[in-house]
């Protein structure tokens, strides 16, 4: 695939999903900024790292600008995210608008600080990870209202920006493995993961290359038919209930 980005921005990617996309994007010899609370480690001068809560909106907002005023950015990959776990019952507001904030505020505050600069170019890609726990899971009250938000949220920027050569498109990762989140849910070496792993139509679990795959695939220059679209990489996992 031809990636014709000068720079891409990708959220929360010190870890996990979000490594493996900055390490795909690194791969093709992109330069990739990312926006996390702690650092990717790897030597490669074409990697900046700027930490950055994005719960904080005013710190958001300044990074965002410094970012715009200092690179031509046309491509955004909106990965951080938690989960903050809860029973309806349970559910607290404060985790609501915590969630919120990361998951929908700090991507609008991004976008709106890269849009010109993509309109300029006459070429933009932004992708939102989402998640299949969107169509509903039990205890994701919050992570799901704001992750399904994520998706009607992408469908409204394509109507607004396709004109101008840029697409939108979410990626809705299923059951990912090698994640911090996955651990914090699932530890490793629970009875639990095999019969998760058996209940997949394709008999396993994800792994963050096939994340950062899909990513790939919709930033690239060639997918600019594709837009408004939520791709889910999960196994088929989303043809069906899935129980944690």
């Amino acid at each position: 695939m031809n990636l014709t980005h000068e720079h891409i921005v990708v959220t929360g990617g010190s870890t996990g999903i979000g490594a493996a996309i900055c390490d795909a994007f690194l791969a093709q010899g992109l330069s990739v900024i990312n926006l996390s609370r702690r650092p990717l480690e790897r030597a490669n001068d074409r990697l900046l790292n700027l930490e950055l809560d994005l719960s904080d909106r005013a710190a958001t907002e300044r990074v965002a600008q410094d970012i715009a005023s200092r690179f031509s950015v046309t491509g955004l990959i909106h990965n951080a995210g938690l989960i903050r776990a809860d029973l309806v019952e349970d559910v607290k507001l404060d985790d609501l608008d915590y969630l919120s904030q990361v998951h929908i505020g700090a991507a609008i505050t991004l976008t709106q600080a890269f849009i010109p600069a993509m309109k300029a170019a006459g070429f933009g890609r932004i992708v939102l990870i989402t998640s299949r726990a969107a169509l509903g899971l039990q205890t994701r009250t919050s992570y799901t209202a704001t992750k399904a938000g994520m998706m009607g949220m992408a469908r409204t920027w394509a109507l607004e920006l396709g004109a101008f050569g840029i697409t939108v498109n979410t990626v809705a990762p299923g059951p990912i493995q090698d994640t911090e989140m996955f651990a914090a849910v699932i530890p490793e070496g629970s009875e639990k993961i095999p019969s998760m792993a058996a209940s997949i139509p394709v008999k396993r679990l994800g792994r963050s290359s096939d994340v950062a795959n899909a990513v790939c695939f919709l930033a690239a220059g060639e997918s600019g038919f594709i837009t408004g679209q939520t791709l889910m990489v999960c196994g088929g996992a989303s043809l069906g209930s899935l129980s944690l």
